[in-house]
């Protein structure tokens, strides 16, 4: 494992989440100054991951293609313009063009992902893909803080520090990060590169072991998803917590995953085999989330949250590290874009389907819903995944990938 690689692009990522998240829980205020109504509002803050469907596989396919770095230079400047146009709001379709402007470009998360998978091997490769995860959550619990203080001065501050975070970033990537993807790692992969089609990106559903960990990642994302977008309402229906209160809540659950992905998983994966860490945690978390359907005091729910953090933070970061061992290197880039793109899709749906339980059903029907889709993920998982042939070569060293892209 190359620890400067490592740490250089660890850091990118988390100033790049940082920027990000100090604008994501004031995105609704800023649209009420337009006189944007709640339905509107909801249409602006899905854009985005609307958007990151789209965008995050090609921008994985074209790392894979072009090279880690230049990707990261574009996504991330496409980012910066993003919050400009934020912060020069003066009409609600600016608030628009930004959200679908930085959608599009930023969904890097999976080239930074990819860019690990070149500078790790295959034992450290979920150790390093898990402090991609921690800055990831690190960058989430101090943005929307520094953030929501910023916003004291006017709902553009965040946006132009946003702004001004994201040019650091980009002048970051130029100076100190070098490509991963070097011309001899090129010269090595005997297979022809990677097209850059939407074709040849859906032949990972159709191939059984990598379909499996998508379809795997979609329904566990949509359980996952749902907690995060609808906490704060359920929370306010079940015990009439503040926003505060909710706040402390979160930032707990957050601090928890960046526990479990910075520190946790790599000495995890060293001891335990990645399958079996992933069918266990599908269970955890199915029976965490019965506990939160009917969970009794806001004392239970700091409990029963914890194992929840615990194991979607191991889920997210074994999905992606079994998905890049899964795939010839020249499409690593490629399969993490499509993950990013089904996880985006969760994100869509989720709070759509959550709020109708919510209102329609009642509080404990969210949490509950999301323990039957896990009992099916936990049920798949041990017939698709745990201890697929793959993964026994994986452990025997002896993989064969096969690419996406024939």
């Amino acid at each position: 494992m190359n620890n400067k690689r490592l740490f250089s692009i660890i850091l990118v990522v988390f100033i790049d989440l940082l920027g990000f998240s100090l604008i994501l829980p004031l995105l609704p205020y800023y649209a009420e100054t337009f006189k944007a109504s709640q339905t509107v509002t909801g249409i602006l803050i899905a854009s985005y991951a609307l958007m990151q469907l789209i965008g995050a596989p090609i921008l994985g396919r074209l790392s894979d293609r072009f090279g880690r770095r230049p990707v990261l230079l574009i996504s991330v400047f496409g980012t910066f313009i993003g919050f400009l146009l934020l912060g020069f709001a003066n009409a609600l379709w600016m608030l628009f063009a930004s959200r679908i402007l930085d959608g599009l470009t930023g969904g890097n998360l999976s080239v930074a992902q990819a860019y690990i998978s070149d500078v790790t091997d295959e034992k450290s490769r979920s150790k390093g893909l898990g402090m991609i995860g921690a800055a990831f959550g690190l960058g989430f619990i101090i943005g929307p803080v520094t953030g929501g203080l910023l916003s004291q001065w006017g709902y553009a501050v965040p946006a132009f520090a946003a702004a001004a975070i994201s040019f650091i970033n980009l002048i970051l990537i130029y100076a100190w990060l070098p490509e991963s993807l070097t011309e001899e790692k090129r010269s090595q992969m005997t297979e022809k590169r990677p097209a850059v089609t939407l074709n040849a990106l859906l032949v990972a559903f159709q191939r059984p072991f990598t379909g499996s960990i998508l379809i795997t990642r979609f329904f566990f994302g949509l359980a996952f998803a749902i907690l995060q977008t609808i906490f704060s309402l359920y929370t306010l229906a079940k015990f009439n917590l503040s926003a505060r209160d909710t706040g402390f809540v979160l930032t707990y659950v957050g601090v928890l995953s960046v526990v479990m992905q910075g520190f946790l998983v790599g000495r995890l994966t060293s001891r335990y085999r990645e399958d079996l860490l992933i069918a266990v945690s599908a269970v955890v978390m199915g029976v965490a989330l019965i506990g939160w359907a009917w969970a009794p005091s806001v004392l239970w729910l700091y409990i029963i949250t914890a194992p929840i953090a615990l194991a979607g933070g191991l889920l997210n970061t074994l999905l992606s590290s079994i998905l890049t061992k899964a795939v010839a290197p020249q499409e690593i880039g490629g399969i993490l874009g499509l993950s990013a793109a089904v996880e985006s899709s969760t994100r869509i749906i989720a709070p759509i389907l959550g709020g109708i339980l919510l209102q329609q059903i009642g509080t404990w029907a969210p949490g509950a819903f999301g323990a039957v889709l896990m009992v099916g993920v936990s049920i798949y998982v041990y017939i698709k995944i745990y201890n697929h042939p793959i993964v026994t070569a994986f452990k025997e060293n002896r993989a064969t990938p096969v690419p996406l892209s024939d």
